[in-house]
């Protein structure tokens, strides 16, 4: 075992409310110590239309998100997140499974998206069966064996991001499966197009709506809330009901409008948890 999973390892056994409140603290020291990032962060709420007071919690959330990782992957498979995690509009998600053509989790950069995964997997998959998953290996070797303890849980499955994954999300969603995109992630050159989002042409994904269209599987807009003074987690579940996505005939730019549309109303619902930091607007990279 490498010292980073020991010391991932030591820092999961620090109480989750310990390790929120640590990384509020640090997003702030990152925030103060870093001119670049401060401009980066601010220049995204200001193009989105946001009020400041409404974003700046957003400074301790990304802080608390990255200090919740340890806790998140290194966490027993046999635990559960019941005592922490409550729920919004789960019926919602189980209205869609009904309908028998599957359901695509839409959760986008917002609140606690490692936990929402793990939160959602264990709570629909004894009726529905595993939650499917694109995942990107990490970028650093020493990452890969936390990462996959973290995505390879009970319910919980992983598929590549690759061509062979994407055909394995469509077979599972015309079973009648669900699986979670991150619908603002920036996707590698050539499978996105250029979309608004908060105003700013920016490279969006495609893959959400053509599996829509491909499967016509529901989609469900999902965020995970980190509540205040370490009291857990609220999952919010919501229909996305965007006839493009349902509509072949439309453009790749007219669907992907309209994801980022939907990403901008969850955003809109909770500024203060929203990964501003993030460099929504830059260029794609080339796959390889």
């Amino acid at each position: 075992m490498s010292v980073v999973s020991h010391i991932f390892q030591f820092l999961a056994r620090i109480p989750l409310p310990w390790m929120q409140r640590l990384g509020a603290g640090l997003g702030w020291l990152v925030w103060w110590l870093s001119p670049a990032y401060r401009r980066h962060f601010k220049a995204n709420v200001q193009a989105a239309g946001v009020a400041w007071h409404d974003a700046r919690p957003a400074v301790a959330a990304i802080g608390a998100m990255v200090a919740e990782l340890p806790w998140v992957w290194m966490r027993p498979h046999s635990a559960t997140l019941e005592s922490l995690v409550t729920w919004d509009g789960a019926a919602h998600f189980e209205a869609a499974m009904k309908a028998g053509k599957g359901v695509i989790i839409m959760s986008p950069h917002l609140g606690s998206w490692e936990i929402g995964a793990q939160a959602i997997a264990e709570k629909f998959g004894p009726a529905h069966g595993p939650l499917v998953a694109l995942f990107r290996p990490a970028r650093k070797a020493w990452l890969e064996p936390l990462v996959a303890n973290a995505r390879t849980r009970p319910y919980l499955d992983s598929a590549p991001t690759s061509l062979a994954g994407v055909r394995t999300l469509i077979r599972t969603l015309r079973k009648g499966g669900y699986t979670a995109i991150l619908p603002d992630q920036v996707p590698p050159l050539g499978q996105g197009v250029w979309a608004p989002f908060f105003g700013r042409d920016v490279y969006t994904m495609t893959l959400l709506a053509k599996l829509a269209q491909q499967t016509g599987a529901h989609i469900i807009m999902t965020w995970c809330e980190r509540l205040p003074a370490g009291q857990g987690f609220c999952m919010h579940m919501r229909p996305f009901d965007a006839p493009e996505m349902q509509d072949t005939a439309v453009s790749p730019e007219v669907a992907a409008a309209a994801v980022n549309r939907g990403v901008e109303a969850m955003v809109r619902h909770a500024p203060g948890q929203y990964l501003w930091g993030y460099a929504r607007d830059k260029q794609p990279r080339a796959e390889g």
